[in-house]
């Protein structure tokens, strides 16, 4: 008889009941993620350097490529409107994103000749990205979703951590396996890995009850239920309200300003380091990767707690200004970048700089989220900054074309210094304040709504 209840029959961990596993899971699916980014973002622009393409073209293709992480603000609403409950409220989505990254980096293995076929190249790289950011939706709304407020963000800073560590490892993996074995075998080697973790959420439920696969036992969980939107205009109106506060907004423009330096920073390090100061594309893998996967495990011990213990907000000042001081400073440096220890030193200190800043934008970000509508008003946040970031990659050539590299290098610091300018202006306290006052009139207003219905 206890073999018909879905709860009891299924042994398999939950994610709201545990934490180890919650963290593990987001550890594995934010690996995943990195997986095509190292690629993308630096393996696949590494090699084109190394091949003589011009960093118009290696901008092009990292432009495109940021394109669909633009496009999360219209995905967002969906998954908040529609999902499979029964199977969960963000996993499904979890799973379809997997699935179609498995399929997108098939064709981009399929590709021939890719180097002379950009077009190509970069449509496979569009929807590499569609189906990350797809992926990267579901995930982000799951984090929301199952882990408490008090350990958001310690898992931000696990997550974001892992994720800096599969770009480092794709990086590394892949651009030995193009350099040695073609570009085909690199990509299909990668593929193994994204297949592998998602057994991930394929084997782990968020609620007691649920079902695993479509045809197996369980049911909607009633807090899932409880939390699913019921109609668009609904989330719209919900959303509009919190992200036109004015503390969101300030937030908006702050982030998309860094992100525009840091797409810029990302598709200069393998430009200036193979055209400007001479290192092979395997050179530049090697030591990215190192300097990644230290930013990354540095971000994971560290990166949560200190955003905890300080402030956000001060924390993101002090990443910030640190940036700026960086840049600079390699600009003056001009004579030294005949070193590569310099290069090296300098891409270490930006990484980590890097990975412990965004750490702090996304727990500002999910603190100034509005529980009803979290996980559209996040990705908000993130489709900004990822638009920054092509754009910033689309300035490169522009930039090269127009300037010496020391400049190219110090305009990061203009984006950087106006976000840092900005987040002094905003007043997370007085946000939240709000955000309650219009939580308090949606309940009333559902009370009123139930009162009606009762009557009627």
């Amino acid at each position: 008889m206890s073999s018909s209840n879905p709860i009891s029959s299924n042994r398999l961990p939950v994610l709201t009941k545990n934490k180890f596993f919650r963290y593990f899971s987001f550890i594995a699916l934010y690996v995943a993620q990195g997986i095509p980014e190292g690629m993308t973002y630096f393996g696949i622009p590494a090699w084109m350097a190394m091949n003589g393409k011009s960093p118009a073209e290696i901008g092009a293709f990292v432009a495109v490529v940021g394109i669909p992480w633009s496009f999360k603000i219209l995905l967002a609403p969906m998954m908040d409107r529609y999902t499979f409950l029964a199977m969960g409220r963000r996993r499904p989505w979890v799973l379809i994103g997997q699935t179609g990254l498995i399929g997108a980096f098939l064709a981009m293995s399929m590709v021939p000749d890719p180097l002379n076929n950009l077009s190509l190249l970069m449509t496979a790289g569009f929807f590499v990205s569609l189906f990350g950011a797809l992926q990267d939706i579901a995930t982000d709304g799951m984090a929301i979703d199952v882990v408490p407020v008090e350990q958001q963000a310690r898992a931000n800073g696990l997550m974001w951590g892992s994720k800096t560590m599969g770009i480092s490892a794709s990086l590394f993996i892949g651009n030995w396996l193009i350099n040695n074995y073609g570009f085909s075998a690199a990509i299909l080697s990668l593929l193994t890995g994204i297949v592998l973790i998602m057994l991930v959420p394929l084997f782990l439920r968020e609620r007691p009850g649920e079902k695993l696969l479509p045809w197996t036992q369980g049911s909607a969980s009633p807090d899932a239920a409880k939390m699913q939107m019921k109609s668009w205009s609904q989330i719209l109106r919900s959303l509009f309200k919190v992200f036109f506060l004015p503390t969101s907004l300030i937030m908006g423009v702050a982030i998309f300003s860094s992100s525009i330096g840091i797409g810029l920073m990302e598709v200069i390090l393998p430009v200036f380091s193979i055209q400007e100061a001479g290192w092979s594309d395997e050179t530049f893998s090697r030591a990215f990767s190192v300097c990644s996967l230290t930013g990354g495990l540095a971000g994971m011990l560290a990166g949560g707690l200190l955003a905890d213990r300080f402030g956000k907000v001060r924390m993101m000042t002090i990443y910030l200004v640190s940036l700026i001081v960086l840049v600079i400073s390699m600009g003056l440096l001009k004579s030294y970048w005949v070193s590569p220890a310099v290069i090296t030193s300098y891409i270490l200190i930006y990484y980590i700089l890097y990975v412990f800043l965004t750490i702090s934008i996304f727990a500002i970000g999910m603190q100034l989220c509005w529980n009803r509508v979290a996980a559209t008003q996040f990705t908000l946040y993130m489709a900004i900054a990822n638009m920054g970031r092509a754009t910033g990659a689309g300035l490169l050539g522009p930039l090269t074309a127009a300037f010496a590299w020391e400049y190219v290098i110090g305009s990061f610091a203009i984006f950087a210094f106006f976000s840092l300018v900005l987040i002094q202006l905003l007043r997370i306290q007085k946000h939240l304040v709000k955000v309650e006052i219009m939580e308090s009139r949606h309940k009333d207003t559902d009370g009123m709504q139930g009162q009606v219905l009762l009557a009627d």
